[in-house]
């Protein structure tokens, strides 16, 4: 877009004049003089970073002695430049008065400056441009502009269009994918815009296509590539350079998702910045492609040559995926672990342990029942008006029991699918949500629409099924043993600490229900029966068995059926996941939180963290130190704070003053901290999921783009359309924007 001058009474503007546009200091002082020079009153209450994102100053404002060109088509202002030069009485008054108390040796040395000057500034006219004004001070003779200087503000209109459609999550292509370019009725949103723009007087863009014939694209599909590569390496560029600085991450990849007609993986960074807080960023898309060998490295290099990370200093790993692909990337996580013992696995703190255990199980009948929670959430997020339904079925249905009733109808306005009570809380209300399905699905007052009604039907025969009814249990029972433990890992640090003390627990709980399968799977099972009964759901053996087995005259009871293919893979499988999830370093790390100084003093100080922490010895700044620098770490907390609260978390220990003067155990707590087990510290941390599950759901598949998507989800950070077009000459020096149309 143009720059436009802020001064008051100056109409210039960066398409109809070639002279240099300046932003408003970012200091307060500097900033604020300017803008009392201006005489602009409506701006003094901007801020300096407002100011300077938003606004400019032309170059007739200042001395010329204050302007530098650096090259011949940069120019710069020397860092305590002033603007004084307006067409404002009052503040000519001003300085003439400070004139008059200057030296006459002053007032000529000045005037010698500005002559010599003037003079270099008429000698460069030819150069530059050729301007001259009549008596009104109005732009009369026509101006020469070189051709590299016209060639990168061309560039720079392209990024700014391109930028301002990302941050709108504007799609690129204004028709379906599916149909060629000369079938359809509108042209791209892109060159649409640019053709808007010309029309607006962008005069860089109207002189470059001047000429041209009329089916000429202003930007081709090639060039459109490359601007896109530009504008994802100047967002990792500026969004990793704190993690770079910091060395450690963290890897966080969640489910599955379409992109440009490929499977991929979104990839998130986690990180402690500058302040101590634990972030997430979204850093780009992982083709899901080939093997698990041919990922591995696909990963590592994104990791390494696009984002510039180092994966010697990767301190964890977390997967949000579900099903087959889940498996897969299990095994990529595991390759990783191989290469970097460092790179732990853990839980991801958004996703409850539940939810995660189920998620990778891939067999049939779990996979029913997760995909129906997931309609389940989808539906009833529609429209409050589904959501009273179901809470008028509840009421129904706990007639004589009105505290559950209330209990389920608080349930159902949370995130109940993902909770870890999410199986306990779906059994109790399956008989209320197949009798709220059958109703919309019945639509007797025609309340509901064709599409409502039809996905109430799909919902209700899902849940209909005993195949769902018995995974159902299963789940419930089996994940019953790992619900305390899974909520205390998202809890505080404290909690989590002594969560892991209770793993062993766990382990021998669902081992104890593998090696006696017979006599639980009999009592899951006359519950799962027992439930169907109420819901009138008849206890059979699912169609696709049939199908899928040799013939034979035996025929299976339902029972041994559901012990095969349900409730001895779902404990086995559940044994497995978590004995991976919670490996002997992970352990150690978890150990290694006794250094907060609430755990220390819940521990009554006898903690052993020195054969914990040898993992991270290397991570330390100066190892040998760490024992003596860790005693006086616990005689500080013991006698130092009496009477105080002691810091619970790792961000509260590392936000303390003096933890700088104990720099093994601050270099420690940081290098913990980047474990994907721990929660983000507030909300503004996970601004990236959330843009990322927003522009999925409100982009078409055939409309989604990488870079676009990348940069949208990253749209708050700083971005240079000078820097952008510096690097895009750099990348493609021989791309000729001109030659490169279709």
């Amino acid at each position: 877009m143009p720059n436009f001058c802020a001064a008051l009474n100056c109409s210039r503007n960066s398409t109809h004049s070639v002279l240099a546009f300046f932003r408003f200091p970012r200091d307060p002082e500097r900033c604020k003089k300017w803008v009392e020079n201006c005489s602009r009153s409506d701006l003094r209450d901007k801020t300096p970073d407002h100011l300077n994102k938003y606004h400019r100053l032309c170059a007739r404002h200042f001395e010329p002695n204050l302007i530098t060109k650096t090259s011949p088509f940069r120019t710069v202002l020397k860092d305590n430049a002033i603007p004084t030069i307006f067409d404002n009485p009052s503040l000519k008054r001003s300085n003439n008065e400070t004139e008059n108390k200057d030296a006459p040796e002053a007032k000529k040395s000045k005037a010698d400056s500005q002559s010599e000057p003037t003079k270099e500034n008429n000698e460069a006219t030819t150069k530059e441009i050729s301007e001259s004004k009549n008596g009104d001070g109005v732009e009369s003779s026509p101006q020469v502009i070189d051709e590299e200087m016209l060639n990168k503000e061309y560039l720079k209109s392209l990024f700014d269009v391109v930028v301002m459609m990302g941050m709108q999550n504007i799609p690129l292509h204004g028709h379906s994918d599916k149909e060629p370019r000369s079938k359809s009725f509108t042209p791209s949103n892109f060159q649409a815009l640019l053709e808007y723009r010309i029309n607006a007087g962008d005069e860089f863009l109207r002189k470059k296509f001047e000429g041209s014939p009329v089916n000429l694209e202003y930007c081709s599909s090639t060039q459109l590539q490359q601007m896109l590569e530009v504008i994802e390496n100047c967002v990792r560029e500026e969004l990793l350079a704190e993690v770079k600085e910091g060395r450690f991450f963290s890897l966080v990849v969640d489910s599955l998702v379409e992109i440009g007609g490929e499977s991929r993986l979104p990839l998130f960074i986690r990180f402690v910045d500058k302040t101590n807080c634990l972030r997430e960023e979204f850093v780009g898309f992982l083709p899901f492609e080939g093997d698990v060998e041919a990922i591995t490295k696909r990963l590592i290099s994104e990791v390494t040559e696009k984002c510039g990370l180092d994966m010697q200093f990767c301190r964890g790993q977390a997967y949000l995926c579900s099903g087959v692909s889940a498996m897969k990337v299990k095994a990529v996580v595991a390759r990783i672990a191989e290469l970097h013992p460092l790179a732990v696995l853990t839980p991801c703190s958004s996703c409850s342990l539940n939810i995660c255990l189920a998620n990778t199980m891939t067999f049939t009948g779990v996979h029913l029942v997760m995909s129906t929670l997931k309609k389940l959430d989808a539906f009833f997020s529609k429209s409050p008006l589904l959501q009273n339904q179901l809470e008028s079925a509840i009421s129904i249905y706990y007639q004589g029991n009105e505290e559950k009733a209330n209990v389920l109808k608080a349930a159902c306005c949370s995130k109940w699918t993902e909770q870890h009570d999410t199986f306990e809380v779906a059994v109790d209300l399956l008989e209320s949500l197949l009798l709220c399905m059958d109703s919309i699905h019945d639509n007797e007052d025609h309340k509901w629409s064709d599409e409502v009604a039809h996905n109430a039907f799909i919902i209700s025969e899902a849940l209909a099924d005993f195949e769902f009814v018995m995974t159902l249990v299963v789940l419930k029972n089996t994940l019953s043993f790992s619900r305390a433990f899974g909520k205390n890992l998202q809890g505080q640090t404290n909690e989590v600490f002594f969560a892991s003390s209770s793993l062993t627990a766990v382990l021998h709980s669902l081992n104890e229900v593998y090696e006696n399968i017979e006599v639980y799977h009999e009592f899951w099972f006359e519950e799962a029966v027992n439930l169907a009964a109420a819901l009138e759901i008849p206890v059979k053996v699912p169609r696709l068995y049939f199908r899928k087995r040799p013939t034979s005259g035996e025929e299976i009871q339902p029972e041994i059926y559901y012990k095969e293919q349900v409730t001895l893979p779902v404990v086995s499988h559940a044994i497995k996941e978590v004995s991976d999830l919670f490996s002997e370093n992970h352990l150690k790390a978890l150990k290694s939180l006794s250094l907060v100084p609430a755990i220390m003093g819940q521990l009554k100080f006898n903690t052993a963290e020195e054969t914990s922490v040898d993992i991270y010895k290397d991570d330390l700044l100066n190892p040998d130190t760490f024992p003596a620098e860790l005693h006086c770490w616990k005689i500080k907390w013991k006698h130092g704070t009496k009477d105080a609260v002691l810091p619970s978390t790792i961000y509260d220990t590392l936000q303390l003053s003096d933890v700088k003067f104990f720099p093994n155990v601050c270099a420690l707590l940081k290098v913990l901290y980047h474990l994907p087990v721990f929660a983000l510290t507030n909300d503004k941390c996970i601004t990236a999921k959330q843009r990322l599950a927003a522009y999925l759901e409100d982009t078409p598949v055939h409309h989604r783009n990488k870079s676009m998507a990348l940069f949208y989800i990253n749209c708050a950070i700083k971005h240079d359309l000078d820097s952008m077009v510096e690097k895009y000459l750099k990348m493609y020096p021989d791309s000729e924007p001109s030659e490169n149309r279709d």
